[in-house]
């Protein structure tokens, strides 16, 4: 009896590394009635059964749903689904900011596409977060937890390297911890007459429940709640695309701590921000992110040391 298969594999993945994929398989075909012959009579069944097993090779894993954690209270996930890049992930699509039932209505297909114009970005940003230099582990608090001689080093060669590229940067916006108000100064030397702002809001802390989670860090959740929703508008406040009245390219550098960052990249990305930990981070590395005017985002550089001597390299 001649039967057409036809496969369909869907593939969809929730997370980094390690993520799920669900796998489905479809039999598609013209239906070949079945006759019994039981009795005499003749029996036609519309379609034949499902096969009772998966065909040979194709593995069924558990469904995206089923490993995507519970996200924050006040953190927004993208209803397009795991995968799918969201175009108005930060709140700047021109297409988001107009009243297009409005619009249609009142005005034709040409002065709406000017009005979207109105809306576009035209410059490109360029985002450099830089980590902090290596500091003092046993200070009892914020400020005895200064830069140790070697951190010193490790942001001086942070510095020539930022000088070294020969860009025009904008501003230094660092954490105001000591360890990266430090960092700052010393960079800045490299830097003359680029302006710097300190604020709150890039401070380490612990931005969402890591998965998988691991067992030496476990901050309590009353920590990752006030945390969280700081971290997380640092995010917002910092990593967007450039404004429509920007009209030339921008260079700004951040110089705040792993966890700020790694939590950045990874809602940057549109990865899964629970993935933070999967990555880690040297002092006074440098990690580059770019911010095309259309709201598309690029990492040029993860946690690069390549500019320091393989001795002044430390992870603390």
């Amino acid at each position: 009896m001649a039967f057409r298969r036809v496969v369909a594999v869907t593939a969809a993945a929730c997370g980094l590394a390690g993520g799920s994929v669900l796998l489905s398989s479809v039999a598609i075909g013209k239906p070949q009635p079945l006759v019994s012959k039981a009795g005499g009579d003749a029996r036609e069944v519309l379609s034949a059964p499902p096969p009772a097993a998966s065909p040979p090779g194709l593995l069924l894993l558990p469904s995206p749903a089923a490993s995507c954690p519970a996200a924050a209270g006040w953190l927004e996930r993208s209803s397009n689904g795991c995968g799918y890049w969201d175009n108005n992930w930060d709140r700047r699509e021109p297409a988001a900011l107009i009243n297009l039932k409005k619009k249609n209505e009142e005005t034709g297909e040409r002065e709406l596409s000017s009005r979207l114009d109105h809306y576009k970005a035209k410059a490109t940003r360029h985002i450099f977060l830089i980590r902090h230099s290596q500091y003092n582990l046993d200070g009892l608090g914020d400020k005895e937890r200064t830069l140790t001689q070697l951190g010193r080093e490790q942001a001086e060669f942070t510095g020539k390297r930022l000088a070294s590229l020969g860009l025009k940067f904008d501003k230094i916006v660092h954490s105001s911890m000591t360890r990266a108000s430090e960092t700052t100064s010393i960079i800045s030397k490299h830097l003359p007459g680029v302006k710097k702002v300190s604020t709150d809001l890039l401070c380490e802390g612990s931005p969402i429940e890591p998965n998988p989670p691991i067992s030496h860090w476990k901050p309590e959740a009353v920590q990752y709640y006030e945390d969280g929703a700081r971290i997380e508008a640092a995010f917002r406040n910092y990593i967007h695309r450039a404004d429509v009245k920007q009209e030339e390219d921008s260079y700004e550098i951040f110089v705040c701590h792993a966890n700020v960052i790694r939590y950045i990249v990874c809602r940057a990305l549109q990865f899964p921000p629970e993935g933070w930990l999967r990555m880690s981070l040297n002092n006074g590395s440098i990690t580059h992110l770019v911010i095309r005017p259309s709201g598309r985002v690029a990492l040029r550089m993860l946690g690069d040391t390549g500019f320091m001597p393989p001795e002044k390299i430390t992870r603390t």
